[in-house]
């Protein structure tokens, strides 16, 4: 029987869970699972990196034209266990936004790029985080990194034990809901994988990651 607070477990009502349970992976289960995964992480990042090496270059090309400033913007992200490390992404805003998640700035449209809109909703913006999953910073499947200033997010997911997982690409939380969700309920679902993680749920969220891309569901910005 779960026993999560009540106000996550009212919240997480979108999507039919099966009971959720604090020990769901034996010791040696869960080594298994952690070696297996790091191998699928590695050469499914090296596969989208080689496959992808073309239209990198194009986006790389047309930030530089668009926009004054560097290509890749790196942000001070929280790993495994709170560790710092610095995560690339393509750049979607101008070099004199603020240093904070975009759901504070008063009016984050203003401060987009000529593409950033687009590189967003695409998610082709996140394509450089495949060099932190190749070095082993980053998933495929986590709960997204948080900014080393999100305080509130990040207190909360060291209590519920979620900082115990690497962050990802992409997670459970973002396939419902994505910017939508509240901090709480983010952490809510991230605290939901953590004890229901296994390489078929992992492969469920990236098919499920693929149709939110596709549809641009969950971007506000």
């Amino acid at each position: 029987m779960c026993t999560r607070p009540q106000y996550e477990m009212h919240k997480i009502t979108n999507h039919r869970h099966r009971p959720c349970a604090r020990e769901t992976m034996q010791p040696q289960e869960t080594m298994l699972y952690t070696i297996a995964k790091r191998i699928f992480d590695f050469l499914a990042a090296l596969a989208a990196a080689i496959v992808f090496s073309i239209p990198i270059l194009i986006v790389a090309l047309a930030v530089r034209l668009t926009s004054p400033g560097p290509v890749l913007y790196w942000s001070d992200r929280v790993g495994r266990k709170n560790k710092i490390f610095r995560m690339p992404k393509f750049r979607s805003m101008r070099t004199d936004t603020p240093a904070v998640a975009t759901h504070l700035l008063k009016d984050p449209k203003i401060y987009l790029t000529p593409i950033g809109s687009f590189l967003r909703k695409s998610s082709l913006d996140e394509l450089p985080q495949l060099l932190c999953i190749l070095r082993g910073e980053m998933s495929i499947v986590g709960p997204r990194p948080a900014l080393f200033n999100q305080h509130d997010l990040i207190a909360l997911r060291t209590e519920r034990g979620v900082d115990a997982l690497l962050p990802g690409l992409t997670g459970w939380a973002q396939v419902n809901g994505r910017d939508e969700l509240p901090i709480p309920q983010k952490v809510a679902l991230d605290e939901d994988y953590l004890h229901r993680r296994s390489f078929f749920l992992d492969l469920k969220i990236i098919f499920l990651t693929v149709l939110k891309v596709v549809r641009r569901d969950g971007v506000t910005h």
